[in-house]
């Protein structure tokens, strides 16, 4: 029986080596990489996890859009293809920690941007005159059918 609980015991340890050895470390790094990809900025240059050296001009949601070269070619990435930050623009506000993480999350779902095209701001507001024309047509109607229903009244 002492055996048994010994082999039990050595088990239960080489679990809780390997969980602070190797766990905690990879969960502790992933939250410093989201909290960096969160933290993008306009002007901050970066390297992707294709190597390609760039600097953000600007972020989305979800993606950023990058210059690349002297030719400032403008391209549309992912956050998740950002592999580190090389130097931060000028007008960069301070970074979050890691344990600020989640609140920097929860802050940029509550800001996302709902700004929409062009076109469709103008498709938005001749809707709503649609909508305000058929709202006065259908009044009209109203009053000439209570008009009608008077005079078959009479």
């Amino acid at each position: 029986m002492g055996g048994s609980m010994f082999s039990i015991l050595i088990l239960v340890l080489l679990f809780a080596v390997m969980y602070f050895l190797m766990i905690r470390p990879q969960k502790k790094k992933e939250k410093e990489t989201k909290a960096m990809r969160a933290g993008l900025a306009v002007g901050d240059e970066i390297v992707t996890i294709g190597g390609i050296c760039c600097k953000v001009v600007k972020t989305k949601e979800e993606s950023i859009i990058v210059q690349v070269g002297p030719d400032k070619v403008k391209m549309e990435f992912m956050r998740w293809a950002v592999s580190k930050v090389v130097k931060e623009g000028s007008g960069h506000v301070a970074r979050p920690s890691v344990d600020d993480y989640d609140e920097v999350a929860d802050a940029e779902r509550s800001e996302a941007r709902k700004s929409k095209p062009k076109r469709m701001k103008k498709a938005a507001v001749v809707e709503e005159e649609v909508v305000e024309e058929a709202a006065e047509a259908a009044e009209e109607a109203a009053e000439v059918a209570e008009e009608v229903a008077e005079e078959a009244e009479e």
